[in-house]
């Protein structure tokens, strides 16, 4: 039966593991018998990426609970900044040592985000306090359009490294994620320019809808439902179409049609499976095990460092849970996606990393979970006997002070049977004996020992 429980948990943990190998091995089974070619070179596949992206990036911040998110705004703040950056230069670091290729050390910051979806998997299973799960959960979310954006920031200079290092220049320099924000200060301003305008038109509709519908988006009827979803498909399209990342991320925050959100958590699981298998199929041009279990293995020890660093304040629970908690998803495959037209081996490197990362991360946990005991664990502690088991207190049914209190008496049989009080008040006699002494009582209840003194206190006479 232990055996049985203990199977059935092992498949649960790594459903999601295996349900990614399975999607893309479909994906790569399809490709290769197929022979679907370079699609990456097609400018519907650079439309269809960064649209996953819009729609993944949406998913992630409109389900923060921004309530929750003030509780530690401090450390997650710090955590989807600071650590972000200082995550991916610790895998830089590595990828630096083992592929000597700067151009490809924006791999590093495809992979030093944490996967919602993921951590949304097992949330319910996890040991963390209330308080780590929350922080866990809004940092996964939050962190996933920051690496987004620093990936936009970065590709342009791994991209010029790139052309210097072979002495091309890359025709799609300027599409996808890649060439989202330029390479100079004027570009990187007007990009934030349009990422503003598209939260400044999302925020007027939003808040026109509220003012003429009811400030209640649940109350609002079918026909406003219905109108909120299709401007929010053509805020999330635009921003897909003209890569503005950052805006549809901040739109996420406010912009919640109920008629949508209470289905994101589909939409958001078909854009996953749709990414993996769209990995699989390029995967048919082959896999750099060598450099994805590298960089794999970078990502995950660079979330101990930095998570055992931020959250260095919690308890000692949650403080290494969070250090465990790193995991790949959605978007490091669409990242990786982004990234194959100009960078030609980031699918080949980044698939085995996500693979890597996640084995890793059920390792750890596993291994963690049977070194620490589980607090909801009901067997007492070893140097603590049990508790005999209680019975129920029968009510005080004495008149006052001055009578003849209820005791028990044996009488020959091994059930006590309870005296009837007197008909009225008598005198206390100090010197009578009107019992078995109360410590002694507990022994009359079926051999029970006595337990705690101030506890047969508490029950008075009539136990």
């Amino acid at each position: 039966m232990a055996s049985g429980v203990a199977g059935r948990d092992f498949l649960g943990a790594t459903r999601h593991l295996w349900t990614l190998v399975g999607i893309i091995a479909v994906g790569w089974a399809v490709g290769a018998g197929a022979g679907t070619g370079d699609l990456s070179g097609s400018s519907l596949y650079l439309f269809f990426t960064t649209l996953l992206l819009a729609v993944g990036l949406y998913g992630s911040t409109s389900d923060i609970s921004l309530r929750e998110a003030r509780q530690d705004l401090r450390l997650l703040l710090l955590a989807v900044t600071v650590g972000v950056v200082a995550k991916a230069a610790l895998i830089a670091l590595v990828l630096w040592l083992v592929l000597d290729d700067p151009a490809y050390l924006v791999l590093a910051v495809a992979v030093a985000q944490i996967d919602p979806l993921s951590v949304a998997a097992l949330r319910d299973s996890s040991r963390l306090s209330p308080r780590g799960r929350t922080i866990l959960s809004v940092w996964a979310s939050f962190d996933d359009p920051v690496t987004v954006l620093l990936t936009a920031y970065t590709a342009p200079f791994a991209l010029r490294a790139l052309n210097d290092s072979s002495g091309t220049s890359s025709a799609s320099s300027t599409d996808g994620i890649a060439g989202a924000v330029g390479d100079d200060l004027l570009d990187y301003a007007a990009q934030l320019g349009w990422n503003a305008v598209l939260v400044a038109v999302a925020g007027a509709l939003w808040l026109l809808l509220r003012r003429t519908r009811g400030k209640d988006p649940a109350r609002w009827s079918p026909a406003t439902q219905a109108v909120a979803v299709f401007l929010l498909l053509a805020l999330i399209v635009t921003a897909g179409g003209y890569t503005l990342m950052l805006g549809v991320a901040v739109v996420g925050l406010f912009f919640r049609p109920p008629a949508l959100t209470r289905h994101l958590g589909r939409i958001s699981r078909g854009a996953y499976v749709t990414a993996a298998f769209t990995l699989g199929l390029l995967l048919v041009a082959g896999v750099d095990l060598v450099y994805g279990l590298a960089l794999g293995a970078a990502a995950y020890g660079a979330q101990i460092v930095v998570g055992s660093v931020l959250a260095r304040k919690l308890d000692r629970v949650d403080r290494v849970s969070l250090a465990l908690g790193q995991q790949n998803g959605v978007t490091a495959v669409i990242l990786a996606l982004s990234l194959q037209p100009v960078f030609p081996e980031a699918v080949a490197i980044v698939a085995p990393a996500i693979v890597t990362v996640n084995c890793l991360h059920f390792a750890a946990n596993s291994l963690w979970g049977r070194l620490r005991p589980d607090p909801d664990d009901p067997r007492p502690a070893p140097d603590r006997p049990p508790l005999p088991h209680a019975r129920p207190v029968q009510p005080d049914l004495s008149p006052g002070p001055g009578t003849v209190p209820l005791w028990k008496d044996r009488d020959g049989a091994a059930d006590p049977h309870w005296k009837e009080p007197a008909a009225g008040p008598t005198p206390p006699d100090p010197g009578a004996n009107d019992g078995p002494p109360r410590s002694a009582l507990a022994h009359l209840l079926r051999n029970v020992p006595v337990v705690d003194a101030v506890a047969l206190d508490a029950v008075g006479d009539t136990d």
